[in-house]
Formats: structure tokens, sequence, C-alpha cells
């Protein structure tokens, strides 16, 4: 008899967790940062004051994605654990009940009655709560919240896209600042759309498309704005 040999298994959902926070990150950082920049050249200010602030929206960016993330992602993980403790105390009161509902569960995809039957007695028997964490409530080692972690990695990533368009700016003569910036940020959402797709392991064409045009945007809105405050003032 041929015994087939066991394979490693890799699969693109165990980035999600930082994934999402580090493309959220790194994108903020460029586009706001850049934008910012853009707007404040387009005002007719100085070269020192264009730097001013830049390296004043990528501190204050960076320190505010963390503690967003940080705030978004910690009520996430509360409400989970809540979960997790009210599904801990009905199966002390009502195992029968939960045996029942997780039977449902299986019988709804595609087990027969009996099957389903046998497959929840025997998860429930090695580790009820994580059974239904994981079938009833849809928590897993993989999705579940983790606030640190998306904290430090969308405070990295933002201030890792948003030292781009510092770096173009402060290289860049004063009166060019607006075309060096804005060309070579949407040179770098490029590369960071399909950097992401990449990774996440979706379609590289249409993901440096989206964040490009919606960068462009936000660069052409900004610049607009500080040019008409800069004739304002």
């Amino acid at each position: 008899m041929t015994v087939t040999p066991p394979h490693q298994e890799y699969h693109l959902i165990d980035r999600i967790g930082w994934l999402r926070a580090a493309v959220l990150g790194a994108n903020d950082g460029l586009v706001s940062t850049a934008s910012l920049i853009v707007g404040v050249a387009a005002s007719s200010s100085g070269h020192s004051e264009i730097l001013l602030a830049g390296s004043a929206g990528l501190v204050a960016g960076a320190m505010s994605m963390a503690a967003g993330e940080y705030v978004s992602v910690s009520s996430q993980a509360d409400t989970e654990r809540a979960d997790l403790a009210r599904e801990r105390r009905e199966l002390e009161q009502y195992p029968a009940a939960e045996q029942e509902e997780l039977t449902q569960i299986y019988v709804g995809r595609g087990l027969d009655r009996a099957l389903a039957t046998q497959v929840a007695q025997q998860l429930m028997a090695k580790d009820a709560l994580g059974a239904h964490a994981r079938d009833e409530l849809g928590i897993s080692e993989i999705t579940s919240a983790r606030p640190i972690q998306a904290a430090l990695t969308s405070a990295a990533t933002f201030a890792a896209g948003a030292i781009l368009p510092l770096v173009v700016a402060l290289l860049s003569p004063a009166g060019l600042t607006v075309y060096a910036v804005s060309a070579a940020s949407l040179v770098f959402l490029g590369v960071l759309g399909a950097l992401g797709a990449w990774v996440g392991g979706s379609r590289i064409p249409q993901a440096t498309a989206r964040v490009a045009f919606w960068g462009a945007l936000a660069m052409a809105v900004t610049a607009g704005i500080g040019s008409l405050v800069g004739r304002a003032v």
C-alpha cells in the first residue's frame, strides 16, 4: 500500500493579522504626508516650512495610527473575550443544548445528522470552548485580535511610507517640490499597491491602479486647497 507523505501547507490567510495594518499604515503615511507637503508647497510656503510640516505630519500620523489601531483592535479583542466568557458559561450550564447547536452547524455544512452528532461529541470532548469559538463564533488563532501587533505594525509602516515623500521634498529644488513629490509619490504608491497585492496573493494591476488613483486624488484635492489658501492669505 502506497502511503502519501505528509506535506506542509502554507496559506496566505495566515498573514491577515499584520498585512491589513501594514498596508493601511504605509498607504496612509505616504498619501497623507505627500498630500500635506504638496498642500503646504502649493501655498507658496518656504522650503523649511514644507519640511517642518512634513516632519510633524510623520510623527503625529505614526502616533495617531498606533493609538487608533490599538484602541480599535482592543475593542475587538474585548468583544471576543466577552463572547468566549458567555460561551464558557453556556457550556457549563447547558452542555446538551450547546452540543445540539454545534450539531446543527455541521448539518448545515453538509454532514448527515448522525455524523454531525458524532463530530460534535468528539470535538466537545476534546475542547468544547475551542470548537464553539471556531465554528459558532468564527474566532480562530489566525483571525483573533492582536492590539499590540496592529499598533506597532501601523506606526512603523506609516513612518516608512511617510518618510519617502519627505526625503523627496528635502532633495528637490524649492520651486519644484509640488511636482517632484507628486510624481515620486505616485510611483511609490504604485510600488506599494503591487507589493501589497503580491504579499496578499491578489491581482497586482488592479491593486496598483486602485492605490495610485486614490493617492493622486488626495494629493490633487490638497494641492488645490493649499493653493487657494495661499492666495487668500
